[in-house]
C-alpha cells in the first residue's frame, strides 16, 4: 500500500478540454497540451494521484492502462462541473476488510465522525475575531450537541442536522444565508459548495479505494442503491477545509455574481469561470493531503485491528495560517 512518503510526491491533476487542452502520453508521462498544442503540463505517471477531467473529451485506452499500471484514478465532471463518472484504481481483492465492513452493525463510530465534524465547526467559529450574539451562541449550542452520547443513528442524523443549520447560519451570517440546499443551487453560496463538496468527495475517495474498502458500505450514512456511502461518511469531518475556504474567498472577493448565470431561480458557474474557481478550491483541499492521508491510513488500521473508539482518528481544522 502507498506509504505517506510516497503519497507526499503525489499530484492531483485537473484538465479542462473546454478551453481546447489535451491529455496525452509519452514515456510514462503524461502531458497536458493547450488549444495551440502547446505543452503546459507534464509529469511522470508516478507522481499522479488522480486525474479529474472537466468537459466533454475522449478516453484512450492508453490513459486507462496506466491508471491500472500506476495507481491513480480517472474522474469525469461536465462542463457545470457535475460529476459523470469514474474510473478508479483500487486495492482489490481487500477480503477480510470487506467482510468487517459487512458484519460491522455498531454506531460508535458514526457517533465519532459526527462529533469530530461539530469540533470542527466549533473551531472556525471560535476563529471569528469579532464574534456576533449568534457567533456566541452558536457555540455554546454546537458545544451541548458535540457532548451528547447519541446511539441510534436516527438520532445521531437528527443531532447532525441541527448543528449543522446552527453553524451555517452563524458562519455565513453575513451573506444571508438561506439554508443549505444540496444541488438545488438556490444562491451563489450554495452553488460553490456543491462544487467544493464534489472535488472533496473525489479525493477522499481515491483514498478509500487505496486500501480495497467497499466504499458503497457505510456506517453512518444508509447504504441505498449505488450511493457510496462510506464516502459520504468520511468526508464529513472535512467539509469544514471548504466552508472555510468559501469564507475566506468572499473576504478576497474571489466570488463574484458576474461569474455566475441566474436561470429559473437557480445560480449556475459560467463555463469560463471553471478553471479559475476549480483553481482556488483545490488547493486548499491539498494544503490537508497528507491530514487527510493519514486520516484514512489510521482508520483503516483501527478498523481492521477493532480498536476502540477512543483509537479512531480525528481530523482538526487549521484555523490560523
Amino acid at each position: 500500500m502507498l506509504s505517506l512518503p510516497d503519497f507526499r510526491e503525489k499530484n492531483i491533476i485537473v484538465s479542462f478540454p473546454s478551453e481546447g487542452q489535451s491529455i496525452s502520453f509519452k514515456n510514462d508521462n503524461l502531458i497536458i497540451k493547450d488549444g495551440e498544442k502547446n505543452t503546459i503540463l507534464q509529469t511522470s505517471c508516478h507522481r499522479i494521484f488522480s486525474v479529474i477531467i472537466v468537459g466533454g473529451t475522449t478516453i484512450t485506452t492508453g490513459i486507462i492502462e496506466r491508471s491500472k499500471k500506476f495507481g491513480f484514478s480517472i474522474y469525469l465532471m461536465s462542463y457545470g462541473l457535475k460529476p459523470i463518472g469514474v474510473w478508479n484504481s483500487s486495492a482489490e481483492g481487500n477480503f477480510l476488510l470487506r467482510q468487517k465492513q459487512y458484519l460491522y452493525t455498531n454506531t460508535d463510530i458514526a457517533l465519532h465522525i459526527v462529533k469530530n465534524k461539530i469540533q470542527n465547526q466549533i473551531a472556525l467559529l471560535k476563529s471569528v475575531r469579532f464574534k456576533t450574539n449568534r457567533v456566541k451562541d452558536a457555540i455554546i449550542n454546537l458545544e451541548t450537541y458535540k457532548e451528547k452520547s447519541e446511539r441510534d443513528l436516527k438520532s445521531i442524523l437528527g443531532m447532525e442536522g441541527i448543528s449543522s443549520r446552527v453553524f451555517f447560519q452563524a458562519w455565513f451570517e453575513e451573506l444571508n444565508w438561506k439554508g443549505r440546499k444540496p444541488r438545488s443551487k438556490i444562491d451563489i453560496t450554495n452553488t460553490i459548495m456543491d462544487i467544493g463538496y464534489t472535488y472533496l468527495f473525489y479525493f477522499l475517495e481515491a483514498m478509500l479505494n487505496l486500501y480495497g474498502f467497499d466504499i458503497y458500505k457505510g456506517v453512518y450514512h444508509q447504504n441505498f442503491y449505488q450511493r457510496k456511502s462510506l464516502v459520504c461518511d468520511l468526508v464529513e469531518p472535512f467539509r469544514c477545509i471548504i466552508d472555510r475556504r468559501i469564507k475566506s474567498a468572499y473576504g478576497l472577493n474571489q466570488i463574484q455574481e458576474k461569474d455566475f448565470t441566474h436561470n429559473r431561480g437557480q445560480w449556475f458557474l459560467k463555463i469560463d469561470q471553471n478553471k479559475k474557481y476549480s483553481q482556488w478550491i483545490v488547493q486548499d483541499i491539498l494544503k490537508y493531503k497528507e491530514p487527510i492521508f493519514q486520516y484514512v491510513q489510521e482508520y483503516y488500521r483501527a478498523f481492521m485491528r477493532n480498536k476502540p473508539i477512543e483509537e479512531f482518528p480525528i481530523f482538526e481544522i487549521i484555523t490560523k495560517e
